[in-house]
């Protein structure tokens, strides 16, 4: 399979003014067709660095693709660079400045005389179209390896990537693979304790699997190659069934699927109510249950600030008042160095008091609070149903 490098060019990507989007993008869709990205560079608008940068790439990999710099402006200089990588000059092309004329027109717009510079490409290249925009895009193909420059206006390069460069890329590297992705979803364990347990499957090679340590959660990416969809998910499912078998209910979920999602769909086959009391600023659980789907007649919620004790009280009152089958009440004790989490979670077989500490940044405290939180709901309600199969 061939090997691609994305080079995003831009002043403003590295002074933090805007964040890089298109590098995501072209990886997903890389992906999709089976080319694999070892490498992802940022660049500022400097033409000699530009340069060195592509000719670098070409000696690791077979596509390169820039994204942005092909402005009329004088820092946009990705053209002049990719001239200098590979040795050609660049030279006007009359059909590029009738397209830019011609976008002008129908926005009743008159092109002023920088924008011919977006009509001028290196000797050589192929010029390729913008539908949606003024820059037209291009690549060249030196031998060894194809420079593939696109604007750095997302829609703009979305369109031209999806219309004009899958297609080429397809024909020029007879592209029949595929790269398909599965994510499992941990909550409730540390990333040592879970790279313990299946640090060994973290050295293959095809499927991959990596780790992405989030607050509060895991995530487990399963990654597989192949030629044919059926053949990546039968290589995927070998790998899944192993990681399910030793990780056993630290996992939630998969892919799209989310804790609240999870806890939701619990929660409406047994036709139950949660209320939750929420001690915390940033009233962050609520929102997350809302965005899931929660509705009012299924989820009852109160934010407050309060003490541990006054969320005890508070859990003692609902006990009595509401007519909830379950109650997930939660406090954060941000500290200097430690942050205290304790959840009171009622369920019908009685009152759970729960205590955990995080180590990490004050910032990210609520975050881990309120997946650890759910988290005890989503092990707790898993313990009601085996229960309730046993009964059964």
């Amino acid at each position: 399979m061939p090997v691609a490098e994305i080079i995003a060019i831009g002043t403003e990507l590295l002074l933090g003014e805007i964040q890089d989007t298109n590098t995501s993008y072209l990886a997903r869709q890389l992906r999709q067709i089976g080319v694999d990205i070892y490498r992802a560079t940022l660049v500022g608008d400097n033409e000699y660095r530009i340069s060195e940068l592509i000719k670098e790439a070409g000696q690791r990999a077979d596509i390169i693709l820039t994204t942005g710099g092909l402005g009329p402006t004088v820092d946009d200089p990705t053209r002049q660079a990719v001239a200098l990588a590979v040795g050609s000059p660049l030279e006007f092309r009359p059909e590029l400045w009738e397209q830019i004329v011609d976008r002008f027109t129908r926005f009743n717009r008159q092109p002023t005389e920088n924008n011919r510079k977006q009509a001028f490409i290196p000797a050589g290249a192929l010029a390729i179209e913008n539908p949606v925009g003024t820059a037209p895009a291009f690549l060249v193909d030196v031998g060894q390896y194809v420079v593939i420059s696109l604007p750095g206006v997302p829609r703009e390069m979305e369109a031209i990537f999806e219309v004009s460069i899958l297609p080429y890329l397809k024909k020029r590297f007879e592209l029949k693979g595929l790269i398909k992705i599965r994510v499992l979803h941990l909550a409730g364990v540390g990333e040592s304790i879970v790279d313990e347990l299946i640090g060994d499957t973290e050295r293959y090679t095809n499927p991959t699997v990596g780790l992405l340590a989030k607050s509060g959660q895991i995530d487990v990416r399963i990654a597989a190659k192949a030629d044919s969809l059926d053949e990546a998910d039968r290589r995927i499912l070998e790998v899944e069934t192993l990681l399910r078998e030793r990780l056993g209910d630290h996992i939630f979920g998969a892919d799209e699927e989310t804790l609240e999602s999870v806890i939701l769909e619990t929660l409406k086959r047994k036709n139950w109510k949660l209320v939750v009391v929420e001690c915390s600023q940033d009233d962050i659980l609520a929102s997350r249950l809302k965005t899931a789907g929660f509705l009012e007649e299924r989820i009852l919620i109160q934010t407050s600030t309060c003490t541990p004790e006054q969320l005890k009280e508070t859990i003692a009152s609902l006990q009595n008042t509401s007519k909830s089958e379950v109650i997930l009440g939660f406090n954060v004790e941000i500290g200097k160095e430690r942050h205290k989490l304790h959840v009171s979670l009622v369920m019908p077989d009685g009152l759970k008091e729960i205590t955990r500490y995080y180590g990490g940044p004050p910032a990210m405290a609520t975050a881990w609070a309120s997946v650890t939180a759910l988290d005890c709901l989503r092990r707790n309600l898993q313990v009601n149903n085996a229960l309730g199969s046993q009964k059964s």
